[in-house]
């Protein structure tokens, strides 16, 4: 009796320990974000959903789960041969997403390592078409025909390729070695046109301002000159205002005369004018009709008649008559002497 009692009891606790294992075969929880294939009697029958999900134990699979996140792969180097057949290694980073669990788990063995292959055939065919500088300098272009191609090719497997990145590009050390001496050579070009740059700023700044300091002599010259002219000007005018106040005496004009006339031979000019006797004694009339013919002081109008105005007025006709002749001779002599200085190689200073 206690033996079958025994039997009993393993028996129950047996069938409770099968009962247990049934019922914890039959849930089956999935994360957030990720898918589980289920196969029944060996046929696809559906696909779990995250949360709490019920399954028919030892006639349904279960599959391991699939990871519905975005996912970066990163490739190691793939040597690449371009137009110019030139060999680059270059070194990606692909972004890709499972968009259907089911057919990224029939339809295609291992997806990762499918992309990878399909990535690198891919790139060698974009980049083939390529020179280096056009490798270099269009990534943003190569990243879309990648992508473009191989988001066109695994939709089928249940994948969605989001953006493929070029990490690298390495050229061959030669390229490498052209390409720093190139560099050197626009930054010393750059460096050479900012200072001829500079220099030429300067050089414009420099004679800028000698023109503006040359502007400025100019006009303080020119306001000295006016200055000096105007001061001759008022002292020739005082000069002249006194003489004729005073009633001048010819003699006391022909002794500054005299006084002037060495003044005049030690002049620094070439040329040495003879004033012929008929024009100083033209001249001597013309002033003395001048002078008679200004305002004249008081004791003088007295003492002159009207004789003596009829007497000025001849004179300055028979003046006029003799400077006009004495002119005409001066003229003549001029011209003789033209053209001897200019038949003379070297005419020497008095």
């Amino acid at each position: 009796m206690t033996m079958e009692v025994s039997a009993f009891l393993i028996a129950g606790v047996i069938v409770a320990l099968l009962a247990v294992f049934t019922v914890v075969r039959a849930v089956r929880i999935v994360p957030q974000a990720r898918a589980r294939n289920v196969e029944r009697l060996g046929r696809y029958h559906r696909t779990l959903k995250p949360g709490l999900n019920l399954v028919i134990p030892y006639i349904d699979r279960v599959y391991p789960v699939i990871d519905l996140r975005e996912q970066v792969v990163s490739f190691k180097p793939q040597p690449v041969i371009t137009e110019d057949n030139l060999v680059v290694e270059i070194d990606t980073v692909l972004y890709f997403q499972v968009t259907d669990p089911r057919a990224a788990f029939y339809e295609i063995a291992n997806f990762l390592q499918a992309v990878e292959q399909l990535t690198v055939t891919t790139l060698r065919n974009v980049v083939g078409s390529m020179d280096l500088e056009k490798t270099l300098t269009s990534r943003d272009t190569i990243n879309s025909q990648l992508r473009g191609v191989l988001d066109e090719a695994t939709g089928k497997w249940g994948l969605r390729v989001n953006r493929v990145e070029i990490k690298a590009i390495d050229p061959p050390q030669s390229i490498k070695d052209a390409m720093q001496k190139q560099m050197r050579a626009e930054r010393d070009k750059r460096a050479a046109i900012l200072g001829a740059e500079g220099q030429r700023q300067s050089q414009i700044l420099t004679a800028e301002g000698d023109k503006q300091a040359a502007v400025l002599r100019a006009e303080g010259n020119r306001t000295a000159e006016i200055l000096k002219a105007e001061g001759q000007s008022r002292a020739i005018d005082e000069v002249f205002q006194a003489v004729h106040r005073n009633d001048p005496d010819p003699k006391l004009l022909a002794y500054q005369y005299l006084q002037v006339l060495p003044q005049l031979a030690q002049g620094s000019g070439s040329t040495f004018w003879v004033i012929p006797s008929e024009v100083t004694s033209a001249l001597q009339g013309v002033s003395r009709a001048f002078t008679e013919a200004l305002p004249q002081s008081p004791a003088t109008r007295e003492s002159r008649s009207d004789d003596g105005a009829a007497q000025a007025a001849n004179d300055t006709a028979q003046a006029a008559e003799a400077a006009a002749e004495a002119l005409a001779d001066a003229a003549r002599a001029d011209r003789v002497t033209s053209e001897a200085m200019r038949a003379t190689p070297v005419t020497e200073d008095r």
